[in-house]
């Protein structure tokens, strides 16, 4: 019987830098995100880790899960030690190797801001990226600043959930007119593997800032194989869209135009929502829904000062 052949759909290079065995929880997103970058960054790439989730993944010495360089190092410092190992490569003449820092939301929104913030306004020659899963999840499951309205965590009980909206990073780095920002989740894995290549091919030229989207079944409380499906709901309901901006702030352009399907149905497959659909929980709901609508209106009209009108753009992506 012949072989039957079959079309590649994805965009996706078949090279591993991410070894097989390592300690990440099922369906854990950061996991799948570094592995998405890696394949688009390549060997050539230093990697600068704070504590984090991905300080237990990557494992103890002598064993590693990274095939590439890695420096562990403290809470606030990612993008400080980054920019070090990036002098230190170009002073030995090893200028094509990529520094990337890569933290977690407490390292990053809250923590490691200080750090981050100084290296983009010195327009430091480093990839940062968030891989965002909205709380404090190695230490326990604490509120972070990237924690949703309404959402449950730890020290943010269901009785009194999270009060604050999210804080929203992607203007806060857009403000330091970087060259590139762009928002990516590994439930589109052409899309991020692209703008892993955008930035590395803005090497040079100053921070380019990634924020991932990391779905992470313990802290979310959702089954394990949901990791994927969540994301893509985060997405077609427009709580995370897939953006970017360039020219130092001045262009904006949404990737990836949603369904606009129901904000519920991202929430419901989460546990630590469960409380918004009970009694007591609508002004929570509410908003949860509120914050995601004001910040989509605000991200189409600078869409739209970008490219002009959005009528008739399908549902999909933006070319």
């Amino acid at each position: 019987m012949s072989e039957k052949k079959t079309r590649r759909i994805w965009d996706v290079p078949d090279d591993e830098l991410l070894h097989h065995g390592h300690t990440a929880c099922q369906g854990c997103g950061g996991a799948l995100s570094m592995r998405l970058a890696l394949k688009a960054l390549g060997e050539n790439t230093v990697i600068t880790i704070p504590a984090c989730c991905w300080t237990i993944i990557a494992g103890g010495f002598p064993g590693h899960a990274l095939k590439v360089p890695v420096f562990h190092t403290a809470f606030e410092t990612a993008a400080i030690v980054a920019t070090g190992i990036k002098g230190g490569l170009n002073m030995t003449g090893r200028k094509e190797v990529i520094s990337m820092a890569w933290a977690g939301d407490g390292g990053t929104f809250d923590i490691g801001i200080q750090a981050l913030s100084g290296a983009a306004e010195r327009g430091e020659d480093i990839i940062y990226v968030v891989y965002d899963n909205e709380a404090y999840m190695n230490t326990g499951i604490q509120r972070s600043g990237a924690t949703p309205v309404g959402a449950w965590t730890t020290t943010t009980p269901y009785k009194r959930p999270n009060p604050r909206p999210k804080k929203n990073l992607m203007e806060i780095m857009a403000a330091h007119r970087i060259p590139y920002a762009a928002t990516a989740t590994p439930a589109f894995p052409e899309d991020l593997i692209r703008k892993f290549r955008k930035a590395k091919a803005l090497a040079g030229k100053g921070l380019r800032f990634i924020h991932i989207l990391s779905p992470c079944p313990p802290g979310w409380k959702m089954a394990s194989d949901y990791s994927i499906h969540v994301a893509r709901l985060a997405v077609e309901s427009r709580v995370f869209p897939l953006y970017e901006i360039e020219d130092g702030g001045k262009s904006y352009t949404i990737n990836y135009w949603p369904k606009g399907i129901p904000v519920e149905d991202y929430l419901k497959i989460q546990g630590r929502f469960r409380h918004l659909f009970r009694p007591g929980g609508e002004k929570w709901l509410e908003a949860f829904k509120q914050d995601i609508e004001d910040k989509w209106n605000t991200l189409v009209q600078k869409h739209i000062a970008t490219h002009g009108t959005t009528d008739n753009i399908p549902r999909g992506f933006y070319k």
